[in-house]
């Protein structure tokens, strides 16, 4: 059977040397069988670590076909895994390729991983805010995923913006810059990238064990000393219920402290879009704003608590109120704008296009979507604005399709405002005609409006470390 996964993956069977005795896994692997680890996990037993090891790496190298991975994956998805099973899972995973090695830079590396929202546009702010605090930080991210926008499509709607980096290229620039926003390479955690192709279409994401191995090898090959995770729960997360955010939270810090980093979590609300665009080059826009001082109050707030916990778990500052502090001066100094602009150029933005934003990719058509009633906005459907968004050309429909920077929505009256029957509540931005009368309705079903004020909403639902 011909595997994709040859090649140059097949030498990472060499990786033995690394994780014991090279010997020793070759006579492991004359004894043991896929089919029995998948039975035994079928049946409620648990595996070892040597055996979890050893399906990871013949999965990355070819041995072991897809079918029987996918049988895996199914009994994990019903069995669950021990905690053990999970650090096993994803030290494996972590293992299977090239790591980024940030231990000759000076300073605390630090990362940040979001579960993804709509309107998060965190990371564009979040990084330049703490390598102006002296942190270092190299963040992998990736790219759209079904309604929910992507960092890398986002970074590279500023004209002339390179995310596919090299290895050496993103340690050349952590070291130079402190900052860097790049996609995750084929080299970096490819058990990752081939176990969620399966996942993806087997009907796995959901496992709790299998997504956090999927976060957590990812942060571990990316070289971070500590690590901040936004668990987002709500109408626009792939975690709506509250329970389910803590569990998954609690989960990735527990794992994630046994395997020697620094973690916590913060569960942050997803009820209604963060800041008040969706959609690539729109989001540049507002991290902009965010980094000048004059960004919207939640996306800011959300921007601060997460860099407030990695000063905090670096050693930075001795509580997440005085961190906080500390960030706010770096943006009310322009220090943070300064570290934006300088990070735009390493990766070779034109800055013409972040001075003035006015310069970034548009649309040719504008729509507004009017009020049906005057009231209070009650409820603002966070899936409807990104799957509106996803349609009018921010997002991908189909695998590798190209996303349209400039497309997207913007959001002119958020949770609580009080508004008129008649006034805009929306923007569409597309050069997708034919995709309007559907945005339309989206959007239309997103707005809730009624005649009371609602009450104000937290932003940080709550905390795990």
């Amino acid at each position: 059977m011909h595997s994709p996964r040859g090649g140059k993956y097949r030498a990472l069977w060499a990786l033995g040397t690394a994780l014991g005795n090279p010997q020793s896994c070759a006579s492991i692997a004359k004894v043991m069988r896929a089919i029995d680890l998948i039975e035994r996990k079928r049946d409620g037993g648990e595996l070892s670590s040597q055996e979890i090891r050893w399906l990871v790496q013949g999965f990355v190298n070819g041995t072991i076909p897809d079918y029987q991975m996918s049988a895996f994956l199914m009994a994990v998805y019903f069995r669950g895994m021990t905690e053990q099973e999970t650090v096993a899972l994803t030290q494996a995973m972590a293992e299977s390729g090239e790591k980024i090695d940030l231990s000759r830079i000076g300073g605390v590396k630090v990362d940040k991983h979001s579960t993804g929202g709509v309107g998060d546009t965190v990371t564009l702010a979040l990084v330049p805010v703490v390598a102006s605090a002296g942190l270092v930080m190299a963040k992998l991210s990736g790219r759209a995923l079904g309604h929910t926008g992507g960092t890398i499509d986002k970074f590279e709607a500023i004209p002339g913006v390179r995310t596919e980096l090299s290895l050496e290229e993103i340690r050349s620039q952590a070291a130079r810059v402190g900052a860097v926003i790049a996609d995750h390479t084929a080299d970096v955690v490819p058990a990752d990238r081939l176990i969620y192709e399966l996942r993806d279409v087997t009907g796995t994401v959901p496992s709790l064990p299998l997504i956090a191995a999927s976060v957590l090898s990812k942060k571990l090959a990316g070289g971070a000393d500590a690590i901040v995770l936004d668990v987002k729960c709500g109408d626009g997360a792939f975690m709506r219920e509250w329970a389910e955010a803590e569990r998954l939270a609690t989960t990735l810090v527990r794992v994630g402290n046994r395997l020697g980093k620094k973690f916590s979590a913060l569960i942050t609300a997803m009820d209604e879009p963060l800041g008040r665009m969706a959609g690539n080059a729109l989001e540049v826009r507002q991290a902009v704003e965010v980094l000048q001082g004059r960004g919207p109050a939640d996306l800011t707030e959300v921007t601060l608590a997460l860099g407030a916990e990695l000063l905090v778990l670096a050693g930075e500052a001795p509580a997440p109120a005085a961190a906080r502090a500390c960030l706010i001066r770096l943006v009310e100094s322009g220090r943070a704008w300064e570290k934006f602009r300088e990070l735009v150029a390493a990766q070779g933005g034109d800055l013409r296009a972040v001075d003035n934003p006015e310069l970034l990719p548009q649309a040719s058509t504008a729509v507004e979507i009017l009020s049906p009633a005057s009231g209070y906005v009650q409820g603002l459907a966070a899936r409807n604005i990104g799957l509106a968004a996803g349609l009018l050309g921010a997002g991908r429909e189909v695998k590798g399709q190209a996303v349209d920077p400039g497309a997207g929505v913007e959001l002119l009256a958020k949770v609580g405002y009080e508004v008129r029957r008649g006034q805009p509540l929306a923007r569409l931005h597309t050069n997708r005609k034919e995709r309007i009368p559907e945005a339309e309705r989206l959007i239309a079903a997103a707005f809730h409006i009624g005649p009371d004020r609602p009450e104000p909403r937290p932003l940080i639902l709550g905390r795990v470390a």
